[in-house]
């Protein structure tokens, strides 16, 4: 007997392979039945799982199976077998075929004449001997095994003719369990998840079992995904990071910046105005009209900075007045007024500012603030100069 078992054997069980076999590791496959696989693990810590592997070493027709402790899942109501190899393990394949070369398969295998017809009750570690073809198939996995790997070899292979290339015809067929509720690290095929909550790591990212699909982790838990995990989002919502270094938030239909803004525009270009009503146009100013556009971030709320150096000529007594216009396309959301301006009377240049508070903004809109200015009387210009226009979001 090359492999430990337990609950198997009719008589014959000792103290040790029941110490051995007695794992407590099965990944739930569904409500009766666990899913086959090895235990996760290697002695330095630095794979995912050594257990069972298959070293070709220097031998021609022989490798070495390597010991570890695995599952195998037999019928439903059947039960689910822990096995164990203690020591390493010579596995010796037969020659190569004449003509056509074929794969063999490596597996853990139960025998239990309680539900076949074996006439054994043991586990082994044997070599499934595929058909030699010019395009080989691996055999069939036999019933209550846990492949392990498909062993390709060559037509006329042998111990005189240089044997198995075991850097080449090796196929890593292993698959890792943990115990309930543990992280399971992935190794060999992908399966489906047993429950919503279950988690897996892939290699390269950690995963949640969301009920029909592995979802990475930042979208299960409302985390950050790095840049260049996520393309399409999950849900309204999400986070990621981008390679710029922009947190972005996806609002049902695009990513948008987390934290939009800030939002600035100014303009160096000085001119002035004698319009006693708002207007958006400075005589002698090219930069006609100063507009800055923003999307309205989730918190629904921006402040919104705006000044300018001001003064009006040859008066002491005129005043200046800059205000602003804030529209979402053709829909006027706020007049300029003069509660809200900035003003300055004087015929010595002085720098005027204010902040407010924008609310109940729509997110993911795109808004526009104009700049409007005025004078309060038609026969002195009002001069403006270094005009600016911020917006920052607030959270």
């Amino acid at each position: 007997m090359n492999l430990r078992s337990s609950w198997v054997a009719e008589t014959g069980q000792t103290r040790e392979d029941t110490r051995l076999t007695q794992i407590g590791a099965t990944t739930p496959q569904n409500t009766l039945e666990a899913r086959s696989g090895i235990l996760a693990g290697s002695n330095s810590g630095q794979y995912r799982a050594s257990g069972f592997s298959l070293d070709g070493g220097t031998a021609a027709m022989s490798a070495t199976l390597n010991p570890g402790r695995a599952v195998i899942q037999g019928q439903s109501g059947q039960g689910v077998y822990p096995v164990a190899l203690a020591s390493a393990l010579t596995l010796v394949f037969a020659p190569g075929d004449a003509q056509f070369g074929r794969i063999d398969l490596v597996v853990l295998r139960v025998y239990d004449s309680l539900y076949d017809s074996s006439n054994r009750h043991e586990a082994v570690a044997e070599i499934i001997q595929g058909t030699p073809a010019q395009t080989p198939v691996p055999p069939a996995t036999p019933p209550l095994s846990l492949p392990l790997y498909e062993v390709m070899v060559p037509a006329t292979a042998s111990a005189g003719t240089g044997g198995i290339n075991w850097n080449t015809s090796l196929r890593d067929l292993r698959t890792s369990i943990v115990a309930l509720g543990g992280i399971l690290p992935v190794l060999g095929e992908i399966r489906p998840g047993a429950y919503p909550g279950q988690y897996q790591d892939s290699g390269g990212s950690l995963q949640r079992w969301d009920g029909s699909a592995w979802v990475p982790y930042p979208s299960a838990l409302g985390g950050i995904a790095p840049a260049g995990a996520l393309g399409s989002a999950s849900y309204t919502g999400q986070y990621r990071d981008t390679a710029g270094g922009v947190l972005q938030r996806w609002n049902g239909t695009a990513w948008l910046p987390a934290v939009p803004g800030p939002a600035f525009n100014a303009t160096d270009d000085g001119g002035y105005t004698t319009s006693l009503t708002y207007t958006p146009t400075l005589v002698e100013r090219t930069a006609n009209p100063l507009t800055l556009t923003f999307t309205a971030p989730a918190s629904r709320s921006v402040l919104i900075s705006y000044g300018s150096r001001v003064y009006t000529a040859a008066s002491d007594t005129a005043t200046a007045y800059m205000s602003l216009r804030v529209t979402r396309g053709a829909t006027v959301d706020l007049e300029p007024n003069d509660n809200l301006a900035v003003v300055y009377s004087g015929s010595v240049a002085a720098s005027v500012s204010s902040v407010m508070r924008l609310h109940s903004l729509i997110p993911g809109t795109s808004y526009t603030l104009t700049a409007l200015h005025r004078s309060s009387n038609a026969g002195v210009r009002a001069w403006f100069d270094g005009v600016y226009l911020r917006v920052d979001a607030q959270t």
